[in-house]
């Protein structure tokens, strides 16, 4: 089947120095079905010169005010012509050839709606890197982790995750999704702010029977950390309150109730945990995100049932059937190919 065209949308905020170490590669490497957008979140640091004077072909979106990511990418996506649209962090160096395996599979596959491509660290090229590696998971109280990454342990890339793979979510360094399905789902909820938002959009595309895959022929190399600095107090916040609002919009009713009182309990434990650690900004941070959460569940409970509504022809998407903690820190399992099994439960 013939590969479909392609919009690749790059958020920045004041950026310059990224877009101009990056964006060369980008466009070098692109397709004869590629167009490429930059969503400018008001920008003042001469990103709309730079572009109009060294790269004229990039459609320059200008907002009128700093949307993050979830805004900027929702409002850059309206300008998009293209039949997939691939959300591309600022800070990522692409491959030659590395978007002919995506749009290849996504004609050979119509029921997977989402792709991520081979997810590599930028300053340490042979290891994956934090945010996607090669696909991410949900455990049992919706934790976040991935191949070739749990929490803080980072494995070395040794081809032992090349193979295409369905995952539960793609990063949003590098996230291809079919634009109609984008569209119908109201794009990211910009109630997140920064942080799992990618991870919501994709638990709301399982829930709907598609398929989110993982691509390993596609490599690309992430600088990370720019927007969320790893153990800032914004990181956690978003971290603690955005999960809970998540696994409220999209756990099945009878699980629910209990697993979100237990994913508030282990909450708990982290932050007398930070306590003994004397992280005062840590335990800070969290109660402010239940505080917020709190704020937030009437709005999100609306949005719940708008949500369950449309998952309930068919079966809603599974987490991992274990918890990625017990799994880690009691049986001290660091990698994600030694994790159980399937046939284990």
């Amino acid at each position: 089947m013939n590969a479909p065209d392609i919009s690749i949308i790059i958020v920045t905020w004041n950026g310059l120095s990224h877009l101009q170490r990056y964006l060369p590669g980008v466009c070098k490497y692109k397709t004869d079905q590629t167009e490429i957008i930059i969503a400018d979140n008001h920008s003042t640091d001469g990103t709309g010169d730079w572009l109009a004077q060294y790269y004229p072909e990039c459609k320059h979106v200008y907002l009128d005010d700093n949307y993050g990511y979830c805004g900027g990418n929702n409002r850059a996506a309206t300008h998009a012509r293209g039949d997939i649209l691939l959300f591309l962090n600022n800070d990522v160096e692409v491959t030659p050839g590395w978007l002919s395996p995506v749009l290849q599979h996504f004609a050979d596959h119509p029921d997977t709606a989402a792709v991520q491509p081979k997810l590599l660290d930028d300053t340490h090229r042979n290891y994956f890197e934090y945010a996607g590696a090669a696909g991410g998971y949900l455990d049992y109280y919706g934790y976040p982790f991935c191949r070739g990454r749990i929490f803080d342990s980072i494995e070395k890339d040794e081809g032992q995750y090349d193979a295409i793979a369905d995952i539960h979510w793609a990063s949003g360094a590098a996230l291809a999704v079919r634009r109609t399905l984008f569209e119908e789902l109201g794009g990211f909820d910009e109630r997140f702010s920064f942080h799992m938002e990618e991870i919501d959009l994709c638990w709301r595309i399982r829930n709907r029977g598609h398929a989110v895959e993982f691509v390993p022929q596609s490599v690309i190399y992430h600088l990370g950390g720019g927007s969320l600095s790893s153990g800032s107090y914004r990181k956690w916040f978003y971290n603690y309150r955005n999960n809970l609002l998540m696994l409220v919009k999209n756990l099945p009713k009878r699980q629910a109730i209990r697993r979100i009182l237990t994913r508030m309990t282990l909450d708990g434990f982290a932050g007398f945990y930070a306590l003994l650690r004397l992280k005062p900004t840590e335990i800070i941070a969290i109660l402010h995100a239940h505080f917020s959460f709190y704020r937030h569940l009437p709005s999100m409970l609306k949005t719940r049932k708008y949500e369950q509504a449309r998952t309930s022809r068919y079966e809603p998407a599974q987490l991992m059937p274990y918890s990625i903690i017990y799994q880690y820190f009691i049986r001290r399992i660091k990698r994600f190919q030694d994790l159980p099994g399937d046939d284990q439960f």
